[in-house]
């Protein structure tokens, strides 16, 4: 697979600004859309590698916890000696984004990416466990407020990414799990603490 995201561009303002002008256009029919974005970066995964697991939380609060059992979101070091992560919360994914030809997630809408999700959340929380080490990073409307803080390991690889959607998309629909539809390769457990 190609590359996703530029890694030159680690915050895109402009682009965040385009989907949040519109969420009716970048989440259609609301929140199920959103929780579709994420878990297709689970799909990926689990295609890659033969079968995963993906775990979604619908809290009472109107947010989401997504979870999966990849490889994590990749990092590189800089010339400086500091982790960088892929841009993926906050930078157009090259794939999807704009292409006329995009996949179209489960619920029959062009994949956008998941900056569509940071862009279109109050709050998201992005946790990554990978082989070479695990941190967490807090979003707020969009824009990361923290840089990215190490958390212990505990011996397991994969993203979790907690998201509170907008006023706006919450106020389009509620999430009627039965309407969430998964590849044959990702094993998903929903629990519905709503």
């Amino acid at each position: 697979m190609g590359q996703t995201h530029d890694w030159a561009s680690q915050v895109d303002v402009e682009h965040l600004e385009r989907i949040r002008r519109a969420p009716a256009l970048f989440a259609p029919g609301g929140v199920g859309h959103l929780i579709l974005e994420v878990v297709a970066y689970a799909e990926e995964e689990a295609a890659a590698n033969g079968g995963g697991r993906c775990s979604i939380t619908l809290h009472a609060d109107g947010s989401v916890t997504v979870s999966d059992n990849g490889r994590g979101t990749a990092t590189v070091v800089d010339r400086q000696g500091q982790v960088v992560k892929k841009p993926v919360m906050v930078s157009r994914d090259l794939r999807f984004f704009d292409a006329p030809d995009a996949p179209c997630l489960a619920d029959g809408h062009p994949r956008r990416g998941i900056s569509v999700v940071a862009a279109l959340s109050e709050w998201l929380v992005h946790t990554n466990r990978r082989d070479n080490g695990s941190w967490t990073q807090r979003y707020e409307h969009a824009l990361p407020i923290t840089d990215l803080v190490p958390i212990e390991a505990d011996g397991t690889t994969g993203t979790t990414v907690q998201f509170r959607p907008a006023e706006a998309v919450r106020a389009m629909g509620t999430v009627k799990v039965d309407e969430l539809l998964w590849s044959p390769q990702l094993s998903v457990e929903v629990n519905d603490l709503r």
